[in-house]
């Protein structure tokens, strides 16, 4: 059972800043933030301004083998509200497939944990909802978090060398790859990752976070920390969020560079909403979530809300569709997840073919990246992320990473999808690099 306190905030934006950094004593610590000030358009399905989630009561961390049923007998037998991520590599609990690239970075597939202390903004108010065996430490809790000072600032190791795991003429040639495969008709369309890292290096993840956060203001940011990992998340992405009997899927394919100079800016976004490549991959990912939502929805109840409606960013343009489905309120939520799992937006189509070619040709682990950060309700509500746009930092082994990719078609460029994945890595490559 939780305690419940609802308090009104004068300065919202200062709070959650204090919040924040109160959080980071914990060893078990989620953020999930919509910076709802700069993504005023895509409010339609939000429940909150900001979660913080920190402080496990219990929780569960597992690799690939029966993880969605692990998953799914521990939320059923917590009944409480619960925050983690799902790696892409849940991929292989789903099919047979398998992830035997190299990992740097060590995170476990599946994490999640019931937190003790509960955060949830909307607008100038939190409501705060504490397990009752610590809910004697609300004040003091309070008056810890609006005593708290800005972080301290700066990198801890210097100078960050950051490297790259595919250099640019094998890109090409990974590429042409799979070029082939689309012409001999194995695929339509594969999403393909490659990853930037730097070892022998340490950083400051709530300051690196800040900062991100600051340059995307996305509206699918996270702060995760469990022990000595962290994934610093900026991502405009939603996976798949449950509302009641309601299921929403937003997938992204077409991404396009901002410019300051108006008027050049809305030519980008103008020539982004008429690519023709870019609507055909948005178009057959659509095709492949409302494959992936029929298998739980309700006869019938699979609607396309949105197709290829542009939104902008402060960092890059995207195109977004917005797929709904209806299921039954008995259908358990980590089964909906489970169904659609990995996200068509990540893997390509047909999926199962799209995933073993890219395990093939990709030269590291997904892991979290491409898998999911958010939460499920007592009620059965979710919401989840994509995870794109993150640095992913395990403090052990000095070892920072970030992962980007692009949608492969038969009209695909290869020099033109690398300087993609050049424009989606520059806030990332900023932040470390600054």
């Amino acid at each position: 059972m939780r305690t419940t306190q609802i308090h009104k905030l004068k300065n919202i934006e200062t709070f959650k800043n204090q919040l924040l950094i109160w959080a980071q004593q914990f060893d078990d610590v989620v953020w999930l933030d919509s910076n709802p000030d700069s993504n005023r358009d895509e409010q339609n399905y939000y429940s909150y301004d900001a979660i913080l989630a920190v402080d496990a009561f219990t929780g569960i961390q597992t690799d690939e083998h029966q993880g969605f049923e692990k998953l799914k007998e521990y939320q059923t037998n917590t009944n409480d509200w619960i925050f983690g991520y799902l790696t892409y590599d849940l991929k292989n609990d789903v099919e047979n497939l398998k992830s035997q690239n190299f990992d740097g970075l060590e995170f476990p597939d599946l994490y999640f944990f019931q937190p003790k202390k509960l955060f949830l903004i909307k607008g100038n108010q939190v409501e705060i909802k504490y397990l009752n065996c610590v809910d004697d430490e609300f004040e003091a809790d309070l008056k810890a978090i609006r005593h708290c000072e800005e972080a301290r600032r700066g990198n801890l190791c210097g100078d960050i060398k950051i490297k790259l795991q595919i250099h640019k003429d094998e890109y090409f040639k990974k590429v042409n790859k799979i070029l082939e495969h689309i012409h001999r008709g194995d695929i339509y369309e594969a999403n393909f990752c490659q990853e930037f890292y730097a070892e022998d290096t340490c950083i400051n993840p709530l300051e690196t976070y800040q900062n991100l956060n600051r340059i995307s203001k996305p509206p699918f940011a996270s702060f995760v920390k469990l022990y000595d990992k962290y994934a610093l998340c900026a991502s405009p992405e939603r996976y798949l969020k449950k509302e009641g009997n309601t299921i929403i899927s937003q997938p992204i394919k077409g991404t396009a560079k901002r410019s300051e100079n108006k008027e050049e800016d809305h030519q980008l976004k103008t020539d982004l909403e008429n690519d023709e490549k870019e609507r055909s991959e948005n178009i057959m990912i659509v095709d492949l979530v409302r494959n992936d939502l029929s298998k739980t929805a309700l006869k019938g109840s699979v609607n396309v809300k949105e197709l290829c409606k542009i939104y902008s960013f402060d960092q890059v343009h995207q195109m977004i569709s917005t797929v709904t489905s209806k299921v039954e309120h008995t259908t358990h939520p980590v089964d909906i997840i489970k169904s659609t799992f990995p996200m068509g937006s990540m893997t390509g189509a047909p999926k199962i073919s799209a995933m073993n070619i890219i395990e093939d040709l990709e030269e590291t682990k997904r892991g979290v990246y491409s898998g999911a950060i958010g939460y499920v309700s007592p009620e059965g509500n979710f919401d989840f992320n994509v995870v794109i746009r993150t640095i992913l930092y395990n403090e052990s082994k000095n070892y920072v990473s970030y992962s980007v990719g692009g949608a492969i078609t038969a009209k695909s460029d290869p020099l033109k999808e690398y300087e993609e994945c050049l424009v989606k890595a520059k806030a990332m490559r900023e932040v470390l690099e600054n």
